[in-house]
């Protein structure tokens, strides 16, 4: 009945209903199935980095095993994504029905068209829904397969182990943090957001100039 009563937007629930092995199917759910845009990848890494520093109530997560699952998940997930959007080609967006993961290709091609691959690859990872239709788009727009490969790694361990560590070093040196997860995520997932902000910043100065 627990598992019955699971909220799929909450990432504590989601820890406490699957621990470790959740954070990996979460992930690539997140990150490889279109389905899976609405799922909660940032807080989710947060909170179980969290976690593995307070072993908060019954949840006793090992941050190695945490690192391992959220790096196999989002990597696995990005790769799995990048096939479908090379087989079902630039008539993708034509098969969604779904308004938000529409706009979401939108956007992720608009990412591609001002930044490049490899710096879109990278951004869109800290971009919720973007991160979810990006990995198709860039198989459906033809990117090499090792350029998507290299960079959706190098995007994928800067999401997962730094939002991991965000987590674990904030529950180890402040103590009952724990007691104010919600705000505290919330105010992380803002911060996540923080260089994509920049970078986009940056790019109007340049064009302006």
């Amino acid at each position: 009945m627990h598992v019955l009563a699971l909220n799929p937007l909450s990432a504590h629930d989601l820890l406490s209903s699957f621990g470790t092995i959740g954070v990996l199917v979460v992930l690539f759910a997140e990150t490889g199935l279109l389905v899976g845009f609405f799922l909660p990848g940032d807080s989710l890494l947060f909170t179980a980095g969290l976690l593995c520093a307070t072993g908060a109530g019954s949840l006793h997560l090992s941050l190695p095993w945490v690192l391992l699952a959220a790096a196999a998940g989002a990597l696995l997930g990005a790769q799995i994504g990048y096939l479908i959007g090379r087989r079902a080609g630039r008539g993708l967006a034509d098969r969604s029905r779904n308004r938000r993961v529409v706009d979401g290709m939108r956007r992720a091609g608009e990412l591609f068209d001002r930044y490049g691959p490899a710096k879109a690859i990278v951004l869109a990872r800290f971009v919720p829904v973007v991160r979810t239709v990006l990995n198709p788009v860039a198989g459906a727009l033809g990117t090499p397969a090792r350029t998507f490969t290299l960079w959706q790694v190098v995007g994928g361990l800067a999401w997962t182990v730094g939002l991991v560590m965000a987590g674990y070093a904030l529950g180890a040196t402040v103590p009952g943090v724990d007691a104010y997860l919600l705000p505290v995520v919330a105010a992380v997932v803002v911060v996540s957001l923080v260089p994509l902000l920049l970078e986009v910043r940056r790019e109007r100065r340049r064009t302006r100039a």
